[in-house]
């Protein structure tokens, strides 16, 4: 193992988002407060409470995984694209680094920053509603496999993409509607049977449920479940960078 030179790229990657501090941490932080101010507002004075829990404090760790998610996806694809679109790729694939050694270098600077920035609107949100964490444990591990499995995902787009616009594609129309719709604002079961039983194709209502369970012990599905949809996850995303490294996919030509 080459620590010289995970340490090399994912130190180039931290001085990055330190660089675009705006972008990197100021903007989501307060974007997602403002969700607290509208949704708490808006919604809050209708919904008090959902199984015991104030609103303002139930949409946390969904907000949270909202934001875990696209940051995860966005820092990991724009990550690993710049070096293919500037070239400078071709200097990384031909110099004495593993695969392996790459991916753990960018896939864990995103991480690293997703991890940070998860934690930073956590504590934004205590001033706003107040908090209680019945598993702490369990919520790093929720975070922490989650910002993996999604910067894994966001690295896979970032070699997949030719152009700026496609990284935006798949966070835009994919990942942020289907954040919406996987209880970050509701509990699923409030939904009727039929919209509940659709609800459960949709893999983010796992994360946003397990992770709320490490909240307040609030599970719209199986913590098991929740658990072994991430590490599916996570599975499946190593197992598409294992192939990309090893047929050379649009990192060859």
């Amino acid at each position: 193992m080459n620590l010289h030179a995970v340490r090399a790229i994912y130190h180039f990657e931290m001085a990055r988002a330190w660089r675009t501090l705006m972008q990197s941490i100021v903007s989501p932080v307060l974007s997602t407060s403002l969700y607290f101010i509208v949704f708490g507002a808006a919604i809050g004075t209708r919904i008090t409470e959902i199984e015991g829990v104030s609103y303002g404090a139930f949409i946390v760790p969904g907000l949270v995984m909202l934001s875990l998610l696209t940051q995860s996806i966005s820092n990991a694809s724009f990550g690993i694209y710049f070096p293919r679109f500037t070239g400078t790729i071709y200097e990384l694939l031909s110099a004495p680094v593993s695969p392996l050694e790459i991916v753990l270098g960018y896939v864990g600077a995103a991480a690293t920053k997703s991890v940070i920035l998860g934690l930073i609107i956590l504590a934004t949100a205590g001033l706003f509603v107040p908090l209680r964490i019945e598993h702490p444990v369990w919520m790093i591990v929720f975070l922490v496999l989650t910002a993996f499995a999604f910067s894994l995902f966001g690295f896979i787009i970032g070699i997949w993409a030719d152009g700026f616009e496609k990284l935006q594609v798949i966070p835009l129309l994919l990942i942020t509607p289907l954040t919406f719709l996987g209880g970050t604002f509701y509990s699923v079961n409030m939904l009727p049977p039929f919209w509940q039983a659709v609800s459960m194709f949709n893999p983010v209502v796992y994360l946003v449920s397990g992770f709320r369970w490490s909240f307040y012990e609030l599970a719209d599905v199986n913590v098991g479940l929740s658990v072994a949809a991430t590490f599916g996850f996570l599975g499946l995303c190593l197992a598409a960078v294992w192939w990309i490294f090893r047929t050379g996919y649009r990192l060859k030509t």
